[in-house]
């Protein structure tokens, strides 16, 4: 089964909460770049991790690992499962790939084990394990308030092609916040207008309306996502964003051929470079 990436097309940060946590507001939308993962049964009783990237851990650490003891120890459950993971979305990435692991692995252990859980159920549940995988298990366009957990669907957009940049560096989420003064932050995501774009199909005003307040801190403390980001509007991309808290940096245009031709562009100094079609 399919655990597609997202990007983010908005990232606002309201303030922190007495929990430690952050409350967040963004919209983020699924794209056509996707890890695979296969369920098999066991008899053993084991949660085995399977992965084609040697650096994807295969215990506890693993996302799709906790996703199956979750599942397993609220249910009672002493079934084991082979989880197989096909790689294809870059790793610390910004692009929910852990995430989307573990939702897939939720909504592929409902069917296996014929559980009956509703989609709002699964989330519930994929939102003891980390703020993206509720989003995940819903997919497509939404948005994402509390710490992440709380999904409102919202329309498809537009039709786009996303180019999908990583520096060859990782970025620590939990260093991102930690030192996010909102205080000193400049610009807010127009969240209302971005939804308006997405109701109307409205390319441009999308475009326009893409603001990420994490960029304050990632691209200061990560001077290479801000060169990443400036070479992308110069290649050309109608609207360019760091997805999540980085280090990704995405670039949206309405022509396949622009898409490609900024990919050749990035192509020259960058491993970590896509082209995909935005689901939504």
């Amino acid at each position: 089964m399919k655990a597609p990436a997202k990007i983010n097309l908005t990232v606002d940060v309201l303030f922190k909460r007495n929990d430690g946590y952050h409350e967040v507001e963004m919209v983020m939308t699924t794209i056509d770049l996707a890890d695979r993962l296969e369920l098999t049964p066991r008899n053993d009783g084991k949660i085995v991790i399977e992965s084609s990237a040697s650096f994807v851990p295969n215990d506890e650490r693993n996302l799709a690992y906790q996703a199956a003891k979750l599942i397993r120890d609220h249910f009672g459950i002493v079934e084991g499962v082979t989880i197989t993971i096909d790689k294809r979305i870059p790793v610390a990435a910004g692009l929910a790939g852990g995430s989307s692991d573990a939702a897939a692995t939720l909504k592929g252990l409902n069917q296996l084990w014929q559980l009956g859980l509703t989609t709002e159920q699964l989330a519930q549940l994929g939102a003891q394990i980390g703020s993206d995988v509720a989003f995940c298990v819903y997919g497509g366009t939404a948005l994402a308030r509390g710490r992440g957990e709380i999904i409102t669907p919202l329309p498809a957009p537009p039709p786009f092609w996303v180019i999908l940049a990583k520096p060859p560096l990782g970025v620590s989420t939990a260093h991102v916040y930690q030192h996010l003064d909102l205080n000193r932050v400049t610009q807010r995501p127009p969240t209302d207008q971005m939804i308006q774009a997405l109701k109307e199909r409205n390319f441009s005003l999308l475009s326009k309306s893409m603001v990420n307040v994490l960029e304050s801190v990632t691209l200061v403390h990560y001077p290479l996502v801000r060169w990443y980001k400036q070479k992308m509007a110069d290649f050309g991309a109608d609207g360019v964003l760091m997805s999540g808290s980085g280090p990704t940096v995405f670039g949206l245009v309405q022509k396949e051929s622009r898409a490609w031709r900024i990919y050749n562009g990035f192509k020259g100094f960058c491993q970590d470079v896509f082209v995909v079609r935005g689901r939504g």
